[in-house]
């Protein structure tokens, strides 16, 4: 029950039939899990309250429940449900009425919204990034507002040798050189661990960016690693297998991996063709001009 302080009492004295203000004792804003409540009389009855809740985070595909402000039974009064400044969902229990507006923003909510009738909370269901916000909910004596958040579900790390060391990688090289990479993220860190060390992170918060991270590590090293992407409230590992990727260069295929060496392969295979064509058009030139000579010395005999 929140505190009553009555230290911020006074008296205002207005016209009958004239609107009044009633200042929120010099508050200018409302934090996290504050209760304002306005009451009446000298058997403090609650007449208003504004209750803000703690955040929520939620991962993208997943339904969510906001509950109708620890309501246990909808009675005949209205309950209405908005999303920022617009309406989505409200129930009139005195008409039996029960209404989601999910055609408004662009439907982004269309057919996901799911109103209980009996309590007056509000599901979402197949929940996107687009549903990041404010949630408020109202009914005839208090107004509770939730912010959501939305994450994206993260993919799996991926660890692959660095192919940016192919061309100078060397069996005399005691390091094995390696990057860990995630495609189209946001908000997250990808982070390198040796046992449960931090050896290096990096961070992004803009959509749909790619990431990579570096490590070398030596070829003969018997440590664990691992690879982690992280965001608020999830995380994906990949562990390194250093037997896998981390031997001696004895061809293309080691060094550079299968990728790099096909790709390899198909230039030199290029180039070689194009020298047999350079060989055999000079071949040929050739030929004609000793044809051609031969056919001017007969004709001048």
């Amino acid at each position: 029950m929140p505190k009553w302080n009555k230290s911020s009492a006074g008296v205002i004295e207005v016209k009958e039939g004239d609107s009044v203000t009633l200042e929120s004792d010099r508050l200018t804003e409302v934090k996290d899990d504050d209760v304002i409540q306005w009451r009446f009389g000298y058997k403090v009855t609650v007449i208003a309250e504004i209750n803000v809740t703690a955040d929520m985070s939620v991962t993208e595909g997943d339904s969510v429940t906001l509950e109708s402000d620890r309501l246990t039974e909808v009675k005949d009064y209205l309950i209405q449900w908005s999303f920022g400044n617009t309406a989505i969902a409200e129930i009139y229990k005195r008409y039996d009425s029960v209404t989601v507006f999910d055609d408004v923003l662009d439907g982004r909510f269309r057919d996901r919204l799911k109103l209980d009738n009996q309590t007056g909370s509000l599901t979402i269901t197949n929940i996107t990034i687009k549903h990041s916000g404010e949630y408020g909910q109202f009914n005839r004596y208090r107004s509770s507002f939730i912010r959501l958040s939305v994450y994206a579900r993260l993919p799996v790390p991926v660890i692959s040798r660095n192919s940016s060391q192919c061309s100078s990688s060397s069996s005399s090289s005691s390091y094995c050189s390696l990057v860990c990479s995630v495609v189209n993220v946001s908000h997250v860190t990808l982070s390198w661990y040796k046992g449960n060390s931090l050896l290096s992170n990096i961070s992004v918060s803009d959509l749909s960016i790619s990431l990579s991270l570096p490590l070398e590590v030596e070829y003969q090293d018997k440590n664990t690693y691992s690879c982690v992407l992280n965001n608020p409230i999830s995380h994906q590992t990949q562990h390194l297998d250093i037997t896998q990727l981390c031997h001696t260069c004895s061809g293309p295929v080691h060094c550079c991996g299968p990728t790099e060496a096909v790709i390899r392969l198909v230039l030199a295979a290029l180039v070689g063709v194009a020298t047999v064509m350079i060989v055999v058009y000079d071949i040929r030139s050739r030929r004609a001009e000793r044809d051609q000579a031969h056919i001017h010395t007969s004709g001048s005999a």
